[in-house]
């Protein structure tokens, strides 16, 4: 068990990495960008048929902490402390069987790039999700935002990531975004709604990740989320970018 990640294993069927910095939010510390990429790592080597991603309630992810991201960072800097989440995402996109965010409560910025890594999205009813870092003056930082063209319609991607809206699950649902909306009485009953991703076997598992990843050309993935995470440090260090970094600490 990690310090603010915890992995599980369940039955040799799947393992859970949850994130679980709740007084925080689960906002993404340099801590705990180590201990999701040494769980993932170790997902690997379990026979599983899927692996599962949430956080410790009442919020899946704020996005990155800005206590590690602050705003007085050259961009060599900055593109040196978005990276490693880089890798982090694409090593998820990449994970050979398929991968489920349970989004357990809602997300923000980098908490919505974390759950586009993944296959799959299931979400709890009532929660609200926002790719919001045009607000902030810079674009996704870890690779998300391209992501997100692979997983939804690409002139939906555009607007979402320009506009920086706030939606809730039942909109994202009729997007795509998300696969399946579970009802609050249901949330817990994990093995239930998870049925059809177990009821197949490993080795089928393995060949339809194989598949998807091969429609989605995982092999060039890696580079075109490199060119984002650049971007978003050219911009980190602007006014606007470095002010509201500012005013959200002083809070």
């Amino acid at each position: 068990m990690g310090e603010v990640v915890q992995y599980y294993l369940h039955n040799n069927e799947y393992s859970i990495i949850c994130l679980n910095r709740p007084n925080k939010r689960n906002a993404i510390s340099e801590k705990m960008v180590e201990e999701l990429n040494r769980y993932v790592v170790r997902a690997r080597q379990d026979s599983i048929k899927c692996l599962l991603i949430t956080g410790a309630d009442p919020m899946f992810c704020a996005g990155g902490d800005l206590n590690d991201l602050h705003g007085d960072m050259t961009a060599d800097e900055a593109f040196a402390t978005l990276y490693p989440m880089k890798e982090v995402l694409y090593n998820i996109a990449a994970f050979p069987v398929p991968t489920i965010c349970l989004l357990n409560g809602d997300a923000l910025g980098g908490g919505c790039e974390l759950a586009t890594a993944c296959d799959f999205r299931l979400a709890k009813e009532g929660t609200r999700f926002g790719f919001i870092q045009s607000r902030l003056g810079i674009v996704p930082g870890w690779g998300g935002g391209t992501l997100l063209y692979e997983k939804v319609q690409p002139d939906f991607a555009y607007e979402w990531l320009i506009r920086a809206e706030t939606y809730d699950a039942s909109f994202l649902y009729e997007r795509g975004w998300i696969h399946q909306i579970i009802p609050y009485e249901q949330w817990d009953n994990i093995d239930t709604y998870l049925q059809p991703y177990l009821a197949i076997s490993y080795e089928q598992a393995q060949h339809f990740k194989q598949q998807y990843q091969k429609r989605i050309s995982i092999q060039t993935l890696s580079a075109q989320m490199d060119d984002e995470v650049r971007q978003c440090a050219q911009l980190w260090g602007r006014e606007q970018h470095k002010a509201y970094i500012h005013k959200t600490l002083r809070k």
